[in-house]
This record gives structure tokens, sequence and C-alpha cells, in this order.
């Protein structure tokens, strides 16, 4: 429940944003892309403070990573959108459409402890670039270095000339005020980033939201596959940040017949195999009553396995591996996990392998990614494995964490820190989010002028005769159809009034708002 205090720090907060941004709505493009670029700069300048301060706040992940996420979320994020149009007129061509791309106004953004600084950083950036203000919620147990980001970005855009409150963050967050945040009449949208409860709360606020769903990205080996390839990419990504990058992976299944190479892969690179009783200590901790244990979320393997009770663990171990096969409920390493703990499933063939992959999507992460390492010369394998699984990023032959945040190993897919996953994951969209996801846009149409009859019949022979459409066009729609007027639409219409719509040449046609159209560019006295 809300305290009065807390209620007016919020509408204070929530007001200054609403007018920070009137203000900020006005500013041009060039104006924008200079405060853009300070915010960016000041914003890499800090990652590893900011780095240090997640750490040290939250007790999770690798502080050195954080640093890299920092890096992303500022650099990246300039140089992808730096020369993107957002204020104005951002597309127009000579037939009189021009399109209009408009600020959406206060944005709420929730932020989550598993990447705090980074997230915020994102969020901030792509608001300036979008003319929006943003507000900020963190989570409790990263509020500190979440309001740190926040107010790092926000001075350096300031001192570019933006208004002062355009980037805000709640001092003291709980959940009834994230709550209130969201359902505040003054903010426009919600860019939630954070557990499915949080998510599902933005959903429901009854505003406009862009929330990501939860990950539990499968990866499938099959008998083609680059092993020392695959296993490197999976160590690289389960490892970045001890494994809290949503989209990293969470569950392998691997082909029977490069089974027992690939496990051994594995342990040669630094794994470690969970059996027996230590497997069922691991699966009793990760996993309380269908929850992930939130203390167990960014640890080290070597941490997770002593909160486990499992001894002997070498202090060098990467990621811990149980070997499973099942899917659901009945089996809590199917789960999303967010650290460095994978469940190990065998497949006897392909085919199986992409059920079981189909299977840990659907419990849950419907929408969000999955990886097929493969030979790359399989095109028919990577159709059905990218038609079978219902998720919106597909990876082939990368490592989940740095691969679906995009620009890293293809560039086509553009940076972010909110994965959508669509319908599948009950999300509004299915992209990585990006600074189009952050503005309307104003669509302005002029009517094509058609030409007169006066000027159609001026000009010299040769000008009249390229005007005509080619012959075999006149014989489909018959000569002499109701005037000239409506053979002069039928050309700007490119040709849809054929043979199929011959009614509309003998007052027979079925589609009377047709009927109008012709009746009107005959008469346009007549109405």
């Amino acid at each position: 429940m809300q305290s009065k205090n807390e209620k007016k720090v919020l509408e204070d907060l929530v007001n200054t944003a609403a007018e920070a941004q009137r203000l900020y709505a006005s500013f041009p493009q060039e104006k924008v892309d200079n405060i853009f670029r300070l915010a960016a700069a000041a914003a890499a300048a800090a990652r590893i403070p900011l780095a240090r301060m997640a750490f040290k706040e939250t007790g999770m992940g690798v502080m050195e990573d954080k640093v890299i996420k920092n890096q992303f979320s500022s650099e990246y994020i300039y140089n992808t959108y730096k020369d993107t149009r957002t204020c104005g007129v951002v597309e127009s061509d000579d037939s009189g459409y021009r399109k209009i791309a408009l600020a959406i106004g206060v944005i709420a953004g929730v932020t989550p402890t598993t990447n705090p600084t980074s997230t915020a950083i994102f969020k901030a950036l792509i608001s300036l670039k979008t003319r929006n203000a943003i507000v900020f919620c963190p989570h409790p147990r990263a509020k500190m270095c979440t309001a740190e980001a926040a107010r790092i970005v926000a001075e350096a855009a300031e001192k570019g000339g933006a208004p002062s409150g355009l980037i805000s963050c709640v001092p003291c967050p709980t959940a009834a005020l994230s709550g209130a945040l969201m359902k505040h009449p003054k903010i426009d949208l919600i860019l939630a980033t954070g557990g499915p409860g949080m998510v599902r709360a933005a959903y429901s606020s009854g505003k406009p939201a862009l929330g990501v769903g939860a990950g539990n990205t499968p990866v499938l080996i099959d008998e083609t596959a680059d092993v020392k390839m695959a296993v490197s990419s999976i160590l690289i990504s389960k490892t970045f940040d001890n494994g809290m990058i949503c989209a990293s992976e969470q569950s392998v299944v691997i082909v029977e017949s490069v089974y027992e190479e690939t496990m051994k892969e594995f342990e040669e690179r630094g794994a470690v195999v969970v059996k027996g009783t230590a497997k069922e200590k691991l699966a009793e901790l990760v996993i309380i009553d269908d929850h992930l244990n939130a203390a167990v979320v960014g640890q080290s393997a070597c941490r997770i396995a002593e909160m486990a009770g499992i001894q002997n663990c070498p202090p060098t171990a990467k990621v811990l591996l149980a070997e499973v096969d099942r899917v659901g409920t009945d089996e809590p390493l199917s789960f999303e996990k967010l650290s460095p703990v994978l469940a190990i499933y065998k497949a006897p063939d392909f085919s199986k392998g992409l059920q079981t992959a189909q299977s840990l999507v659907a419990f849950g992460g419907s929408g969000h990614t999955a990886v097929f390492y493969t030979d790359p010369l399989q095109a028919e394998r990577v159709d059905k494995f990218r038609a079978a699984v219902p998720t919106a990023r597909v990876l082939i032959n990368m490592p989940a964490s740095q691969g679906a945040i995009g620009d890293v190993f293809n560039f086509r897919l553009p940076p972010s820190l909110t994965l959508g996953c669509g319908s599948w994951g009950g999300n509004s969209v299915s992209e990585n989010i990006g600074v189009q996801h952050l503005l309307k846009y104003r669509v302005v149409v002029e009517k094509v002028a058609l030409p007169s009859s006066s000027s159609a019949s001026s000009g010299s022979a040769k000008e009249t005769k390229a005007a005509e459409p080619p012959s075999n066009v006149r014989e489909e729609r018959g000569e002499g159809i109701a005037s000239s007027n409506s053979n002069r639409l039928m050309d700007l219409c490119g040709g849809w009034m054929t043979k199929s719509s011959a009614g509309i040449r003998d007052g027979s046609s079925k589609q009377p708002h047709v009927r109008k159209w012709i009746s009107l560019v005959d008469s346009p006295t007549a109405n």
C-alpha cells in the first residue's frame, strides 16, 4: 500500500516528466541526435563503475561481463540508431504520401535485477532518440545502480539541451509503486522487463505495453554439427554473466550418435556432470514449488553446488550439467534456470530431438529463442527446425545470449535488451525492441489529381499515344466503357478492373462502392 509521501513522489516525477516531454516533443532531429550522442557517450564512459555498482548491490553475475553489457547498451545502440530519423517526416514520395514520426509521450520503464544498469541505459537511450520521457521503477534489489544509470544518462542529456526531468527514477521502488506507475493516467506506454508476474501486471494495467516473455531456450545438436564449436559456443553463452541473459541456453538436446563425444567435450572444457543424489539436490535447490529460486540466479557453478550440498565440485567448474529425460513440472531442471546449470537430453535421432526442443519451448519459453547446431549445408533441417519451434528468434550455430540480443553474430538482427516473444509468449511484438516501437506514426495522403479531358486531348499526337494503355489491355476492358475518365481511373489503378470486373462496365456489378467510384469520376457534379 502506498504512503502519502510515496504518492506525492510518484506524482511529482510523472508530472515533471510529462511537462518535459511536452517541450522535448518539439525538438528537431539534429538536436535530438546530439542529445542521443552525448547521453550514449556518458553511459559508455561510466560502464565500469556502473558494472561494479550493479555487481555489489545485487550480488549476481560477473562484474566484467556487466561492463560488456553496459558497453553494448550504449555504444551498440547508438551506432545502430544514430542515423535513424525519428522526428517529423520520415518517409515521403511524389504521390502525396508522407509518414510522420511522433513521440508516444511518457513511458513507464520497469527494469529487472538481472540486467539493471544495461537495461536502464538501453531504455533511456531509445526514449531520448524518440523524444519520449521515461520514469523508471527498478527492481528493489537493484534500485541504487539503476537510479545511477538513469542519472548519468539524464545529466548528459540535459547538458545537451534536453528538458530537466525527462529521465527519472522512483527512489524507493515497491510492487505497489510499480503498479501505481503503470496505471498512472499520464503514462502513455509501459516498457517492462522482468519476471512473468511483472510482465502480466504491465499487460493488465489497461495501458499499451511492451513486455517480454520468459525464455527457456533449448539447444539441439545433431549428428552433423561441429561438436567442438557447439560446446564452445554454449559455454561462452552460458557462463556470460553467470547465465542471466533471458535468451541463454537452459537445456541441450544431443542426438545419440554424437552424445558421448559432446559430453566428453563439455567435461574437457570445464563442465561438471551432476548425477544421482547430487542431481536431486540440485533440482530441489534450483526450482522450488515450480518457481525459480531467486537465490541461485546469477551465481557461479561452484556457489550453486555449495548451496545444494554437492561435494567435491572443482573450483574451476564452469557449468553444472544434469542428464534428464522428461519435460514438465515433474522434471524441475526442464524449467528456465538463469544460472550456469544445464539440463541434458539424449535423443535417438534428429526428429526426436526436434520434438524435445518443441516441448521445452512450449513448457516455458514460447516465443523466445531456440538454437540449432548443424552442418551449414543442412538447409532442409534448418527449415524443419525453424518451422517447428514457436519462437521469434531461431539461431543457427551461434551462442544464444550474444546471438539473440543482436548485432554480434549477425548484424541484421538489431541490438536490444528487451526481446519480444510475440503472441506465442503473450507479448504484443515478436521483435527485438528498438526505437521504432517507441514511436507513433501519422500518415498524410493527398488525393491524386486525375488528368482533365482537356489536358488529355492537348499536346502532341506522340504524347497522347504514349498515354494510352497497351492494346491488349484495351481489348480486355472493351472499347468505349463508361467514359474517358473511367478509363483513366482504371489505368491509375494498375489494371485491377479487367475481365473479372466486366460487370462494372455493363452496370451489373455486385460491388456498389465500385459503381459509385465510376459514377463519381464520370460525373463529378452528380453528388
